[in-house]
């Protein structure tokens, strides 16, 4: 089985050639460092360390101490407790998916992005991966905010006098803030840089402390007696704003009194609080569910872990939000709340209980996202999903830290720090946030619907409906919170989306597209019943029989016009007998002819069989190919004569070395590269070699095809068709289409109206519609009699015009005489008696002087004989009236296709 981590190979832009001092040849980061050396197992932690301690301290970070205040003064506890139902309800949902995707397989390093990408494949994996990794930034950066606030509030100087007092010492301002801000990252970052075991093995002390400052808040709502507070701020103008606060203890009037909303500024921001706002700030504290999965390649077992962890530790913040809330609504007032983020210090037992949990939970919530992020950053990397920009940052120390992707994360947070407030940001950490969760949901919702045997998780608690309730949810949310916000971040993900579709990686991973194509693709096929079908509905479908495409491309290029929407099938039949076989050769060529296709640029699909003769093949692949009602009704095949083919693949700009040159040497084409590709096809006929077919077996093809009811094409001279290539820019204009619906073969035949004459105006018509043919001429040829004084033949012509009036058929129809031509046709008793040459040579001589300027044209092909005594006299006749003619399509139909009605 494929290594979960085969990184992706691409084409396009931004291609990336990664050598193995960088990654290594296997990309997955437990194998072996970059260095080279092996590294120890990286994977030593274990449920409660692993993910319950990051994810509590994550959804704890800075709202616990510094907001929940915030959030209660301004909407008051009712609408606090409904954005807690609210935000919990939508992240349970999120959970839910999580655990359901992360039961059902091994999880490598990268966490969410992990999961989505092996989920929905590469390029929404990848563009989803981004967007969770730009979240991780703004949160740690929002994190680093919140912490320098707190710290300010107690070390920061007075606003209203210029001499330190104390320990306010530090001088407050913009600047000062920033600054601030990069020394606390600094500490991150040389935290971060020795690893997550470091961060791991503190982050549960730190928990600790964080635990203890929580119950002293508890303690401290019963033990300390009211209090009354004077709070200033600067305000506009460099004035200075007093408010007079009070702390009641546990009073029913304070409780009533902070029921209800009470938006107002925010001393922060000078903007005005709303709902949305609140909400975001609020958010910011269920951003931490992933905490946990995001270290997924430290987890000793993630799948269990992963589910069991996040699970206890959501259930735990819930109920100790709930508590919080109802406690300090029932004992601060609002304007306490409101106006000092940092009020839990004034009324604790021991105000350092409640600075120091501040400072931990803050800083640990940082130390968690930086890591977090710098994961998600390394395995992007690995992936080689967005080429040279990101190639650095898979890089890793001899123990497996991707020390690169850390300063990375650690120089693009210094960035976010800028905005100098948390509220500012908050609201874009959210909607990012709720991005990330809604792909999340969405892909646990695209593998439900795909019904894949092997997506049986081990967790059970999920359903299609908990996933399409949670992207909904996640996507009113992100609107609600900040339309302007959640509109760029959909636009930045659909560019994302749209250059890794560019680039056109591909991968080993599977892709979710592939099997909810297949899940409804098998129901619609079920759907498709061929008893209903009608004439007006019909379109070719067809099988072109290849035998060497070195040869016959321009053919395979042509008929990708010609099936205009309809069923394409190349087939192949490679001669030899199973039974003296070891194994089946055929299967092995598949992906050969797959990348062919590819390179064609051509819709088809690809049919072989292994067979005595080729006779026998082809009968197979006329009953076999297709399913339902999606199953040949045209044989296509080249034509069968004694010119030496050409080489084709030898002139295409898309096989020769400087595309091998232009893609890089590590292209790899789901195991196919170019080199490959032309090895693999054998060279062409030359003039010596002898031939796979006789025409006894030729003709017999043809005659096997129309019994079977299929109709019957045989191509000439397309290898002088140009312009048919997938770069061609041939819009048709200078092209001619020439139809010839008479049995040219058979004089006395004036039937234009017959099956096969409307066959060949309905396949020239359905080339006319074609993207390359759109705008060339079309023109028809009535062959018609003219030394005898009968006139029916314009009588003929008439009711010809009027037929085509009725097919809607856009064509100048050119009257042939062709008396001279006749002249040389000897009729005889025998119906089968061959004409003679100077009958073949005549009607050869007509169509070069009136066709020799189209581009290709389309005969009548007779009905072949009957007897194999025949078959050379037969494809002698062909051969003589098409010599020289140029690219041509010879044409047996068999079935009504044209309808006059509407």
């Amino acid at each position: 089985m494929s290594n979960e981590r085969t990184p992706l190979i691409t084409s396009g832009v931004c291609g990336l050639n990664v050598t193995a001092a960088v990654c290594g040849t296997d990309a997955d980061p437990t194998q072996e460092s970059s260095s080279g050396t092996p590294n120890q197992n990286p994977r030593k932690l274990n449920t409660f360390f692993g993910v319950m301690v990051p994810t509590v301290l994550s959804m704890f970070s800075i709202v616990l101490f510094l907001r929940t205040g915030f959030v209660v003064g301004h909407a008051g506890l009712l609408q606090a407790l409904l954005m807690v139902v609210v935000a919990y309800t939508i992240i349970s949902l999120t959970i839910l998916s999580i655990c359901a995707i992360s039961t059902n397989g091994a999880i490598q390093g990268g966490g969410a992005y992990y999961m989505i990408s092996r989920s929905l494949g590469p390029e929404f994996g990848g563009s989803i991966g981004l967007m969770f990794f730009l979240a991780k930034i703004f949160a740690c950066g929002g994190y680093v905010l919140g912490l320098v606030e707190a710290i300010l509030d107690v070390f920061g100087a007075d606003p209203d006098s210029s001499v330190s007092t104390g320990v306010r010492v530090l001088s407050q301002g913009y600047w000062y803030r920033v600054l601030y801000s990069a020394v606390i990252l600094l500490l991150c970052l040389l935290v971060c840089l020795v690893g997550a075991h470091i961060y791991s093995r503190t982050a549960f002390v730190i928990l600790l402390v964080v635990t203890v400052s929580l119950l002293s808040v508890f303690i401290s709502s019963v033990a300390v007696k009211p209090q009354e507070f004077t709070i200033t701020h600067h305000g506009p103008s460099n004035q200075t704003l007093h408010y007079n606060a009070s702390y009641t203890g546990f009073s029913a009037t304070t409780l009533k009194n902070n029921l209800g909303p009470g938006y107002s500024l925010d001393y922060s921001t000078n903007s005005v609080m709303s709902f949305a706002t609140v909400f975001a700030v609020m958010f910011t504290s269920c951003t931490g569910i992933m905490a946990g999965a995001n270290m997924s390649g430290e987890l000793k077992n993630p799948s269990v872990a992963i589910p069991k962890g996040t699970i206890i530790a959501v259930s735990y913040t819930f109920i100790v939000y709930v508590l919080l809330f109802l406690m300090i609504s029932a004992t601060c007032d609002r304007t306490l709340l409101i106006q000092d983020y940092g009020f839990l210090q004034r009324i604790n037992l021991w105000p350092p209980f409640v600075t120091i949990g501040i400072y931990c939970a803050s800083l640990s919530a940082a130390m968690c996202a930086m890591i977090g992020a710098s994961r998600i950053l390394h395995a992007l990397a690995l992936d080689h999903l967005f080429g040279l920009p990101l190639a650095p940052a898979a890089i890793t120390s001899a123990s497996g830290n991707p020390w690169v992707a850390v300063l990375f994360t650690w120089g693009l947070t210094q960035c976010v720090v800028f905005a100098g407030e948390l509220n500012a940001i908050a609201g874009l950490v959210t909607v990012f946030y709720l991005l990330a969760y809604a792909a999340v949901d969405l892909a646990c919702l695209a593998l439900e619907w795909a019904s894949a045997p092997n997506f049986r998780p081990t967790f059970q608690l999920f359903s299609w409906h908990t996933c399409l309730l949670g992207i909904v949810s996640c996507l009113a949310m992100m609107f609600v919170i900040n339309p302007v916000y959640s509109s760029g971040s959909i636009v930045l993900l659909l560019l994302l989306l749209l250059f890794l579709h560019y680039r056109s990686p591909t991968s080993s991973w599977g892709y979710i597209s592939q099997a909810l194509i297949f899940h409804q693709v098998r129901k619609y096929l079920l759907m498709l019943d061929v008893r209903k079908d009608h004439v007006k509905f019909w379109r070719p479908q067809v099988l072109l029989m290849v035998a060497n495409p070195r040869s016959s491309s321009q053919l395979i290029l042509f008929v990708n016009q010609l099936k205009k929407g309809g069923l394409y099938v190349l087939g192949h039949v490679q001669l030899g007998d199973l039974d003296t076989l070891p194994s089946d050769p055929v299967q092995q060529q598949y992906n050969f002819w797959m990348s062919l296709v590819d390179k064609l640029g051509v819709k088809a699909f690809v049919d072989l069989t292994l067979s005595p003769t080729v006779r026998q093949g082809t009968q197979h692949l006329l009953r076999i190919t297709g399913l339902g009602g999606m199953k040949p009704n045209m044989l296509i095949l080249g034509f069968y004569d004694s010119c030496t083919p050409e080489d084709f693949l030898l002139q295409d700009s898309a096989f020769c070395d400087t595309a091998v040159e232009r893609g890089g040497e590590d292209e790899f084409n789901f195991g196919v590269d170019l080199p490959s590709l032309q090895a693999h096809f054998p060279p062409v006929r030359d003039a010596e070699s002898p031939r796979w077919l006789a025409p006894e077996e030729y003709v017999g093809i043809i005659s096997d095809a129309i019994k079977m009811n299929k109709s019957v094409c045989l191509g000439r001279y397309f290898f002088q068709l140009e312009g048919e290539d997938k770069d061609s820019k041939v819009d048709g204009s200078e092209r001619i289409i020439d139809v010839w619906p008479l049995n040219l073969l058979q004089p006395g035949s004036r039937d234009y109206e017959d099956v096969c004459s409307l066959f060949l105006l309905q396949m020239a018509c359905v080339l006319n519609m074609s993207n390359k043919w759109r705008h060339a001429k079309m023109r028809i040829f009535l062959n018609v009699g003219t030394a005898s004084s009968d006139q029916g033949w314009m009588v003929n012509e008439e009711t010809f015009r009027e037929l085509l009036r009725k097919l809607r058929i856009r064509a100048s129809i050119k009257i042939v005489p062709w008396d001279s031509v006749v002249q040389h046709h000897t009729p005889t008793a025998e119906p089968a008696q061959a004409p003679s040459k100077s009958f073949l040579s005549a009607v050869n001589h007509m169509l070069m002087e009136h066709s020799s300027q189209a581009t290709v044209r389309f005969l009548y092909l007779p009905q072949p004989p009957s007897h194999r005594s025949q078959s050379q006299v037969f494809l002698a006749q062909l051969e003589a009236v098409t010599n020289e003619l140029g690219p041509t399509l010879l044409i047996h139909g068999v079935t009504p296709v044209t309808y006059t009605d509407l």
